[in-house]
């Protein structure tokens, strides 16, 4: 693509973040914007604007507008499966037919949330995995805690470990199981929600099974089947029928405030122009790190512990939708996609993996999520330590310390001094959200999702299908079933060691 390759042809000359504030005095004014409860700072990126200015333009030349419009008027965007991606329909935007169907959907939703919390259910388990799970996983961890309905227990792996603790939890009188699987034959899925039957003696007919396919849910036995599109991705499904959770433990209003702040920020991607746009900005900044810095790593800190969970769900978003090697059309791509998306949680990180990102050899952008209202009562010296370490966390990454500095801070040590200096000069970038409710969380999430969709048409990737996780769980389900597979000698050894 000629609008990559003159992007990756620009990177060729350091960046000096320190030195483009004194040369570019729009830079703040033009690298940060604010919408639906967010606002976004990028300036302390390896961004010039000039490049900017050609990121922006490489938009049209990939037709962004044209890719946005079909994304939201429900056409076909996923080429290898010829599907829509139908997402943005679950929370109220897109063509009005996918609308109807999602809005009738989700009053079904909202009337089983509502008879859940009525009768006595104490606990509720909800078995799935990959969107299945980190969707409402996320959902409760950050808004459950306020919730006064049946706790929520997400159980995901195959490990046994992963529903013992969650059975251990509960009463099994007063516990009702949530099925989540898009094709209803996910292996590690449907043997955790048998197991789990077993040890609560439950029967099928009292599950709830959430599914694109709600005849293979019927004929497995499930008393209740919450349908949604084929041509909503799982890691897109939260706001569908898959956001029940949310709505058993805080009330359905919690999963319509979600899906309204999600649609406020479809309107902001839809309508705003590009250079204010925050998914649209945020993009060009990745491209530009991987493309123009050869940077395939972005860290993302969630400075409160409400979004713990984030950084987990952005890597199934962001490197399953965009961790390609080729283009829509099957060619080979001449530089990087999606970079390694990692992260954790302030203040803890920064005593764990910090010294990595302030003095270690492997330099890309980081990102720090803070939330402006703390969500508890305890001393205001909390939060304030909690923002202060955030804000000075990227300032620390763009300042660095100086050799000299650092001598006269070791008495005069030249070892110690080395050991003291910082490069500085690191890229980070800031979001903060007002607060931490369930129409901000579902703008964050849309952003993110219209964020790697954006990098997505750039690139020329197909962001809507997973091809790479299949062969590795073909060759499980051969290996169990005793297929002679002539497996490298590595291999056969495991599987002989272990007995399979």
């Amino acid at each position: 693509m000629d609008h990559l390759a003159a992007i990756r042809a620009a990177g060729a000359a350091p960046v000096d973040i320190r030195a483009l504030f004194a040369m570019e005095p729009d830079r703040l004014a033009r690298l940060s914007a604010s919408a639906c409860g967010l606002a976004l700072d990028l300036s302390r990126l390896a961004l010039p604007l000039p490049l900017l200015d050609q990121l922006l333009a490489a938009c049209t030349a990939a037709d962004l507008p044209g890719w946005r419009a079909r994304l939201l008027g429900g056409e076909v965007v996923n080429p290898s499966e010829g599907r829509a991606a139908t997402h943005t329909a679950e929370r109220g935007v897109g063509n009005a037919a996918n609308v109807a169907v999602a809005q009738a959907a989700a009053a079904d939703v909202a009337r089983i949330a509502t008879q859940l919390r009525a009768e006595g259910v104490s606990d509720v388990i909800l078995i799935g995995i990959g969107g299945s799970a980190l969707g409402p996983a996320l959902l409760n961890d950050a808004l459950g805690r306020d919730g006064d309905g049946p706790r929520i227990h997400v159980v995901s792996n195959i490990d046994g470990e992963a529903l013992h603790r969650a059975l251990a939890a509960c009463q099994p009188a007063t516990t009702r199981l949530v099925v989540v699987s898009k094709t209803f034959t996910t292996a590690e899925t449907m043997i955790n929600a048998e197991t789990a039957l077993e040890q609560l003696a439950g029967r099928r007919s009292d599950c709830i099974a959430i599914t694109a396919r709600p005849d293979r849910a019927a004929a497995w036995g499930a008393g209740h089947v919450l349908p949604f599109a084929e041509s909503v991705g799982g890691r897109y499904s939260l706001w569908s029928a898959v956001g029940l959770p949310l709505a058993i433990r805080c009330g359905p209003e919690a999963l319509s405030q979600l899906r309204a702040g999600a649609a406020a920020m479809d309107a902001h991607f839809r309508d705003t122009p590009l250079d204010r746009n925050l998914p649209v900005l945020a993009a060009l900044a990745d491209v530009w790190a991987a493309h123009g810095q050869g940077q395939q790593t972005r860290g993302v800190f969630a400075y409160d512990e409400r979004l713990r969970l984030l950084p987990s769900y952005l890597q199934q978003l962001e490197m399953e939708s965009n961790g390609k090697s080729v283009g829509r059309d099957g060619s080979p791509l001449a530089g990087p996609t999606a970079a390694i998306t990692w992260g954790g949680t302030g203040t803890d990180a920064q005593h764990a993996v910090f010294q990595l990102i302030h003095q270690g050899t492997c330099v890309g952008p980081v990102e720090f999520v803070a939330v402006l209202e703390p969500a508890h009562d305890l001393p205001a010296t909390h939060h304030r330590q909690l923002l202060a370490n955030c804000f000075a966390q990227g300032a620390a990454l763009l300042k660095g310390r100086s050799f000299e500095a650092a001598l006269a801070l070791s008495g005069g040590d030249e070892a110690l001094a080395h050991a003291k200096t910082f490069s500085g000069n690191r890229p980070s970038s800031t979001l903060l959200l007002d607060r931490l409710d369930p129409a901000t969380l579902g703008a964050l999430i849309a952003f993110y999702e219209h964020r790697t969709f954006t990098a997505a048409v750039l690139l020329g990737i197909n962001p809507f299908d997973q091809w790479g996780v299949e062969l590795g769980k073909e060759l499980a389900n051969a290996l169990l079933a005793g297929e002679d597979l002539s497996f490298d000698p590595s291999t056969a050894w495991l599987v002989a060691r272990a007995g399979l």
